[in-house]
């Protein structure tokens, strides 16, 4: 199974394949799964006016992305090559990313051991990251995509929909993306499959296939274990 397969899957599976786009004229960042825009008015979004949108290919390795850091420095994607990677994007006025970002430090410290490295691309002000990261204790790495988020975001095939995690591997390859909010259980049964594939014990379509059928199977019981509470 291709990755752009795999990813439909997913994200078909968990009701969080929502592109959002509010005119030809004027690009709008949406929280998935929910169909209000949510992005600040004062957000620099418009875009070039088209007649329809142009067919998005996700890519099969790390786009060549090159953003500012919070640390005050400029930061190739790819200077993370040779470590398995999660990269977020995300806002803090995105109430699902900002539920993502305990998880995402979790992760980062528990698999320590197999040098993962999460990167957050705020697609938001840099003063407004900049305060969101100190006061929740933000650890990894944050890029700012005030100015080049939008590009970031098209440079993954995707659509400005938030949060989003693409998932890459220690050669930089991408194994898959989740749209919409990372919940534990997913998170480690992706980094699962990542781990033996870059241990040589899957293939890349096979941990794709994996990926894909796991992240359904999960999204199915998360469904029916909320439709049970709610009776």
């Amino acid at each position: 199974m291709g990755l752009a397969a795999a990813l439909v899957v997913a994200c078909a599976a968990g009701g969080f394949l929502v592109y959002h786009l509010a005119s030809p004229r004027r690009v709008t960042l949406y929280a998935a799964p929910g169909p209000a825009p949510l992005a600040p008015a004062s957000l620099p979004l418009e875009a070039a006016p088209v007649p329809s949108p142009p067919a998005r290919r996700i890519p099969e390795v790390l786009p060549e992305l090159t953003l500012p850091g919070l640390d005050g420095r400029s930061h190739r994607l790819r200077d993370w090559k040779g470590r398995p990677l999660v990269v977020n994007f995300w806002a803090t006025w995105c109430e699902p990313c900002r539920r993502e970002i305990p998880l995402l430090r979790s992760l980062r410290r528990e698999r320590a051991i197999d040098r993962l490295e999460v990167v957050g691309i705020a697609i938001d002000f840099r003063d407004a990251a900049q305060k969101y990261a100190t006061d929740s204790g933000i650890d990894y790495p944050v890029l700012i995509g005030e100015q080049g988020g939008f590009e970031a975001v098209a440079a993954f095939g995707m659509d400005p929909v938030l949060p989003f995690s693409a998932f890459a591997d220690r050669a930089g390859r991408i194994v898959t993306l989740k749209v919409g909010e990372l919940h534990p259980d997913e998170a480690d049964f992706i980094l699962d499959r990542m781990r033996d594939l870059d241990q040589g014990r899957l293939s890349l379509a096979t941990a794709r296939e994996q990926i894909a059928a796991g992240i359904s199977r999960l999204s199915t019981r998360r469904s029916a274990v909320a439709g049970g509470a709610a009776h």
